[in-house]
């Protein structure tokens, strides 16, 4: 039997979220999580329940971490603003201007913008890729400068799910000339004191949770039918380079960088890392109103060519869809893979960060972060 005591505190008035949250685990099958809600520049929630494994006795508490998938890419798209508004990085500007050989095989008029909205035709790659490659980074990144396309840029959209990581970091890497693991700890993480890392340091691996994968959905959902068609988008996306499941748990990936999706961090940072977006957190603030409203504007909204149902995107940020809708219009952040997420709402005064280690299918709206979000909407 899990235990599902839940730990930490919410201020007063938010006693909901705290009864939606425990509810989570009654009815969802949570096995451990943590969610952190901060509201105009204070930490309002701040809970987290469950173990660490199944059958296992080690607490989930809001200090546990945790892989966030996609959630990762929302930190890289803050990366890359921050660059912006420093005037060191023209999202409107070819990417053959930073990175060279990115122009090979008619690439070269590519927009970097065009990276950042997954509108590049760079969804997947054709080169076969294994986890070494993975983690020397400069094999998978001249593979993309090499391939060719899948789509003509910039007329259609579909998700880069592990791409996106390689090809915004490497422009990163080549503007800051660090790596955008490096850049984040320097610039992000490190001001906030936020726990969130893209390149885990060893002494930490010990307070990071497994990731449990989801159970399959009986029928197939219309998602993992096209992600087990070697001959889909969907599959070539998310398979190579191909790394064996079980690496997801070892301390090799996660000290890598992959930048689309191997952030480890947990639900404290993820709130506080969006609140310092959209105002100041203990006097440091991240993005400028100004560089905010840029950042957030749709770039891409529509059938998403990987993913097979409505996707909306603006620079680095998913924008509210029907599957990942977050606290409606307005706000902005990423989810991952799973079930985790990290997102504002400026007008709302809003940020909200929420992991954890079981898995639920990618297709169709996550139960648990709905409820913990309508809880709060209920009392702000």
């Amino acid at each position: 039997m899990i235990d599902t005591q839940i730990r930490g505190s919410v201020a007063a008035g938010f006693e909901s979220v705290q009864e939606a949250f425990a509810g989570n685990f009654e009815r969802f099958g949570e096995v451990g999580a943590a969610c952190c809600v901060y509201l105009h520049g204070r930490r309002v929630v701040d809970l987290a329940g469950g173990v660490t494994a199944p059958g296992g006795s080690v607490p989930y508490t809001p200090e546990t971490l945790q892989m966030v998938w996609s959630s990762t890419k929302g930190i890289v798209a803050i990366a890359a603003h921050m660059l912006n508004q420093e005037g060191r990085l023209d999202f409107d500007a070819p990417v053959t201007e930073y990175w060279r050989e990115f122009g090979a095989l008619g690439k070269g008029r590519i927009p970097v913008r065009w990276l950042f909205s997954h509108q590049s035709g760079l969804a997947a790659i054709d080169r076969p890729l294994g986890l070494d490659d993975v983690l020397a980074w400069t094999p998978v990144v001249e593979a993309l400068a090499a391939q060719r396309p899948f789509w003509e840029p910039g007329t259609a959209h579909g998700y880069h799910t592990f791409t996106f990581g390689w090809l915004a970091g490497e422009v990163i890497r080549r503007i800051s000339g660090m790596s955008v693991g490096a850049l984040v700890a320097e610039r992000i993480t490190k001001p906030l004191d936020a726990e969130f890392w893209i390149g885990l340091p060893e002494p930490l691996n010990g307070r990071v949770a497994p990731v449990i994968p989801p159970r399959p959905t009986d029928p197939p959902d219309p998602f993992s039918i096209r992600a087990a068609d070697p001959s889909s988008l969907t599959y070539k996306s998310f398979n190579n380079p191909a790394i064996p499941p079980v690496a997801f748990n070892e301390y090799a990936f996660r000290s890598a960088e992959v930048p689309a999706g191997n952030g480890i961090g947990n639900g404290r940072a993820l709130a506080r890392i969006y609140a310092a977006c959209i105002g100041e957190v203990d006097g440091v603030r991240l993005l400028e109103p100004r560089t905010l409203e840029s950042a957030t504007r749709t770039q891409a909204k529509g059938q998403d060519l990987t993913m097979g149902f409505e996707t909306h995107y603006a620079t680095g940020f998913q924008l509210p869809f029907h599957f990942r809708p977050m606290a409606g219009d307005g706000s902005f952040g990423h989810h991952g893979s799973g079930g985790s997420v990290g997102f504002a709402h400026p007008e709302l005064g809003l940020a909200f960060g929420y992991v954890m280690n079981q898995m639920r299918p990618v297709y169709g709206v996550d139960p648990r972060t709905r409820s913990l979000i309508e809880a709060v909407l209920t009392v702000i």
